[in-house]
């Protein structure tokens, strides 16, 4: 299992909707999600900073994005989601959250 953490921007005139849309996510996404091993999934909101954290129990973490990112439902969702954010300018190249490092975990 390896923890994923990211983080981005959350433009301030979408946090209604933003909260709105995550009160009930699509069971398609959902499913989507779960069939792309990842688990307990959390996203955390803090002075407009969206913060991620996923556990990933797969063996190709590139295979499943990829997997993900062609879904016609999750391709739906992002198209709302994404425009409600703003990416770090230092984010890798490729990535629209902003991987994070972990440097201390504790079980």
């Amino acid at each position: 299992m390896q923890r994923k953490a990211s983080i981005i921007r959350l433009r301030p005139e979408a946090e209604t909707a933003y909260r709105k849309y995550h009160r009930s996510v699509w069971e398609e996404v959902l499913s989507t999600i779960t069939e792309c091993n990842i688990r307990n999934y959390s996203i955390f909101l803090r002075d407009g900073i969206l913060f991620s954290y996923f556990e990933y129990i797969g063996d190709d973490f590139a295979a499943d994005m990829a997997k993900m990112a062609i879904d016609p439902v999750t391709q739906k969702w992002w198209a709302i989601m994404n425009p409600m954010q703003s990416p770090l300018e230092n984010r890798a190249e490729g990535e629209w959250w902003a991987s994070m490092q972990e440097v201390f975990h504790l079980d």
